[in-house]
């Protein structure tokens, strides 16, 4: 029935009709914008959709060609910086954004005859978005500072400029691909700068357990160690083993999600162990900070984590992560697949996600799915383990105490699930 009515119509008629729409948009915006204004605009509901038409009329005319559309563009153009020129004489300091909007309306009508109509309207309704949020753009210079723009610069070269021009193939007999490797950088950044994030927005409120919460997807253990520190100054033992056992909870969730994106065979092997662990950590340590503490009081939250994306960090945990690799795939090939428990164990002592991040790529392959799922549980436990010594070194001799014992208790739940594995 659409298509029959629009058969009716011929295809310019459809096209310039298009093209009056969207840049009788632009224009309206722009003449809301002339009406509060009190100098010179150029510009409104009739000029946008003439620059338009011009823009449709030039393509339809040279057959879309580049050179046509490329004089038609300059002949605008040089009306638009006259009409800018007399803006200056009569304001001193003026935007551009007005001229800026006449050149994006003229485009439209090439894009419009090529057929590219979804490009067309998305480009509008983002220019329009865009104009009409003036202010509210202009006070995030105010709210945001300098170094979170840079860091998201930094995510965007590590994920959209980096990750895309790195080989994906297979090198050496051990079929090294660099594309995976850095995708696991990738994937590993994005959800520690989630976190960081989220840090950032809740400006130091909601304490050491929203501390723990975060943490627990940024790194639990660097979590564990900050809020072991603390307690030294704040005495809440109960309050700061329980956020510190809630951080090796979330960090079960966030380990399933990353082998999740890599390795979906293995991730449902763990999905149980890590679904339950998750529930059983986070509960058990939001329940245990609920407990009266002798001199319970309100404290703030002080820690925010670190730029999660340096550069230099990136490229660290990219050859921490190869070494990791090579070392599984070697004794894996050549020695005995059995030693990757007493590895996963070894490796828990340390930064866990290298190593749980290379069984993604060996699962299924040089080492079986339950092999490899063992190994993730072990390395764990490992780590959960190691995490409970650094709380008693570091924390006040209560809350390390608790600590500890609480995360020797959840490191010994999972390795009850190598029972079921």
């Amino acid at each position: 029935m659409i298509k029959d009515l629009v058969g009716l119509f011929p295809k310019e008629a459809l096209n310039i009709l298009l093209v009056l729409s969207l840049s009788f948009l632009i224009g309206l915006e722009r003449e809301e914008h002339k009406a509060k204004g009190t100098s010179y605009t150029f510009g409104g509901v009739r000029t946008f959709p003439l620059i338009g038409l011009i823009g449709y009329m030039t393509a339809f005319m040279t057959d879309l060609s580049p050179i046509g559309v490329g004089v038609g563009f300059i002949v605008v153009g040089s009306f638009l910086l006259v009409s800018y020129l007399h803006k200056i004489s009569m304001v001193g300091d003026a935007g551009v954004t007005t001229e800026v909007s006449g050149l994006l309306t003229y485009l439209l009508g090439p894009l419009v005859y090529s057929g590219k109509f979804w490009i067309a309207t998305a480009i509008v309704v983002v220019a329009a978005l865009l104009l009409e949020l003036k202010e509210g753009l202009e006070n995030l210079t105010n709210k945001i500072d300098s170094d979170e723009v840079v860091t998201f610069t930094k995510f965007l070269l590590v994920t959209f400029v980096i990750l895309p021009i790195v080989p994906n193939q297979g090198f050496t007999p051990l079929n090294i691909n660099p594309f995976k490797t850095w995708l696991v950088v990738v994937a590993v950044s994005t959800v520690s700068y989630g976190s960081y994030v989220v840090n950032r927005l809740a400006k130091g409120k909601g304490g050491p357990l929203l501390t723990a919460v975060l943490g627990g997807a940024y790194s639990s253990t660097v979590t564990t160690i900050v809020l072991a520190r603390r307690s030294k100054d704040e005495v809440m033992p109960r309050y700061f083993a329980g956020s510190i056992l809630t951080a090796s909870g979330i960090m079960y969730i966030r380990i399933f999600l990353l082998i999740l994106v890599f390795n979906a065979q293995l991730a449902m092997k763990l999905f149980w162990p890590s679904v339950i662990l998750f529930v059983i950590g986070v509960a058990s340590g939001i329940l245990w900070t609920r407990l009266p503490d002798p001199d319970r009081h309100e404290i703030e939250r002080k820690y925010a984590p670190k730029n999660p994306l340096a550069l230099r960090s990136a490229l660290f945990f990219a050859m921490v992560f190869l070494v990791v690799l090579i070392v599984t795939e070697l004794v894996v090939k050549f020695v005995s697949a059995q030693l990757i428990y007493p590895l996963a164990a070894i490796m828990g002592l340390s930064d866990v996600d290298p190593f749980i991040m290379s069984l993604t790529q060996t699962g299924g392959k040089a080492l079986t799915l339950d092999t490899a799922a063992r190994a993730v549980i072990i390395a764990t436990s490992s780590n959960n383990v190691i995490k409970g010594v650094y709380a008693s070194i570091f924390g006040e001799k209560r809350t390390g105490n608790q600590a500890f014992y609480l995360l020797l208790g959840l490191a010994l739940l999972g390795m009850a699930f190598l029972l079921f594995i």
